[in-house]
């Protein structure tokens, strides 16, 4: 027996809003906030301006969107490394994660955190901020690990887990700008694998 469903109360929206935000966000993650103007970004989620503003509000909205996304799909990998049990093992995973995911195929080269604000002049200062502050979490919440790190006995009491973050935060920026640039995900583990030599003993 078929099941009659109630049609939706007021117009459907016609298109797929999660496919439309993906979308949207290899567009900033390509073209950073300001390169990305609205017809790059409605052509390439296949709806209308207005479709756009109802969906996802204005640019700086859609912006906000779309770097959250990021954070939960191809950076996923930096909350994945904060529960690995050591320190190394975090700061490991940590690194390789951002080899793979500004190197993976069929994605925009780069780290939409990094790139999706580099060139901001004022109109771009919203998005600049927020990239900045989404950084800067990144750095506070490696800092609060390393920090129990020291306190479990698996860092040196005198490691500083505030330079130990930004150590890894620089790195794994720096491996981003060298793959937006064409380096390779094999030079680039290198270059993690590299940078994890000088790491702390427990």
């Amino acid at each position: 027996m078929e099941i009659q469903r109630k049609a939706p109360i007021g117009r459907p929206r016609g298109f797929d809003a999660d496919e439309a935000l993906e979308r949207a966000m290899r567009v900033f993650w390509e073209q950073g906030y300001e390169g990305a103007s609205l017809t790059d970004l409605t052509n390439a989620m296949g709806i209308t301006r207005t479709s756009m503003y109802a969906a996802f509000g204005n640019k700086d909205e859609l912006f906000r969107k779309a770097l959250e996304r990021y954070t939960e799909g191809p950076a996923s990998y930096a909350d994945r490394a904060l529960r690995e049990p050591t320190a190394r093992q975090v700061a490991t995973a940590f690194l390789d994660g951002s080899v793979r995911a500004t190197t993976r195929p069929g994605h925009p080269t780069g780290c939409f955190g990094v790139q999706g604000s580099l060139a901001a002049g004022d109109p771009g200062r919203d998005a600049r901020d927020a990239l900045i502050a989404w950084r800067n979490d990144g750095t506070s919440r490696l800092r609060d690990r390393f920090q129990r790190a020291v306190e479990e006995g698996d860092l040196p009491s005198d490691a500083d887990p505030g330079l130990l973050a930004r150590y890894l935060m620089a790195v794994a920026n720096g491996i981003a700008v060298q793959a937006a640039s064409g380096a390779t995900r094999e030079d680039l583990q290198q270059v993690a694998d590299m940078a994890l030599r000088s790491w702390p003993p427990a």
